[in-house]
């Protein structure tokens, strides 16, 4: 059994949870998820099943979409409302003011990584720091928000929003970064993920329903390898050049320009209609070879 199955994570369990309960389910060992959400979060939790924990680096890269809110007036060590109330304020703003400093937040920004978080400082997880009850300086590090509407606004204390992010990207860090743009605090109250890459939140499966399958239901919800991959370009391959390929030859690309392809960057590969793995050009004397990265035939 091998490919890609779309959870709905539901709230208060890890996604390690997750992963755990599905391999009881399936009765295999391999399986790993590809992006974490935070417990409190709910949503898409794409998994990755047998020979496909091998792409599972690639889907990490995938775009995120999510619906959350935004509340006024507190800041919390955790930046969302199951942690610790640091500071307070009692500042008043416009629906207006609110609207232009969402804006501010679209495009290319930096973001500090939050002290609650698995981003490693000399060796160690940032939470298991935090922990301790101490605080490191984190460098802050390149996002880009492609879209963040206002879905609505309550008292000017509450908003509810939709954002499209790349990979990253820390919801709680985004409010508690809004909130201080508007000259008070603000916290992440609720998180739902509703995206990753092509898996949409209308097409995942809670827990219950997957382990009321039978095994051929439950091939039936898994995806192919490939799917969570539309984001990489492809490459098709000769038949006669198949088995040197899968062995680990070096081969050159016919009647391919090199300009198609930047080098190093990983490609599908398919030969016969069948996706095989995933492969890398590289450049001799301006002439592109292919050579395969993970065979996963």
């Amino acid at each position: 059994m091998d490919g890609i199955i779309n959870i709905f994570k539901p709230k208060g369990i890890t996604s390690h949870d997750v992963v755990n309960k599905i391999r009881r389910i399936l009765k295999i060992k391999r399986v790993g998820h590809t992006g974490t959400l935070d417990p409190n979060a709910t949503g898409v939790l794409p998994l990755c099943i047998g020979k496909a924990t091998r792409v599972s680096e690639y889907l990490l890269d995938l775009d995120k979409e999510y619906i959350g809110e935004l509340c006024l007036g507190l800041a919390t060590d955790t930046q969302d409302k199951w942690g610790k109330v640091l500071n307070r304020s009692s500042k008043r703003v416009t629906e207006t003011e609110i609207c232009n400093v969402f804006n501010q937040f679209k495009g290319k920004i930096k973001q500090v990584p939050p002290m609650h978080s698995a981003v490693r400082y000399k060796g160690k997880k940032l939470y298991e720091i935090a922990r301790e009850g101490k605080v490191v300086e984190r460098k802050p590090r390149d996002i880009y928000i492609y879209d963040l509407n206002i879905l609505n606004i309550i008292d000017n204390k509450k908003i509810i929003f939709y954002t499209k992010c790349s990979r990253g990207t820390y919801i709680r860090t985004l409010c508690d970064d809004i909130g201080e743009a508007l000259g008070t605090y603000g916290y992440m109250s609720y998180l739902v993920r509703v995206g990753v890459g092509d898996f949409k939140i209308s097409n995942s499966y809670s827990l219950d329903y997957i382990e009321s399958l039978d095994k051929e239901k439950l091939k039936s919800i898994i995806y192919p390898m490939d799917e969570g991959l539309h984001h990489l370009d492809s490459i098709i391959i000769d038949k006669k050049l198949y088995k040197r390929l899968i062995n680990g030859a070096t081969i050159y690309i016919e009647n391919q320009s090199s300009e198609n392809y930047k080098e190093g960057i990983p490609l599908k590969v398919y030969c016969n209609d069948n996706f095989i793995g995933i492969g890398q050009v590289f450049q001799e004397n301006e002439i592109p070879y292919l050579k395969m990265s993970k065979v996963l035939i």
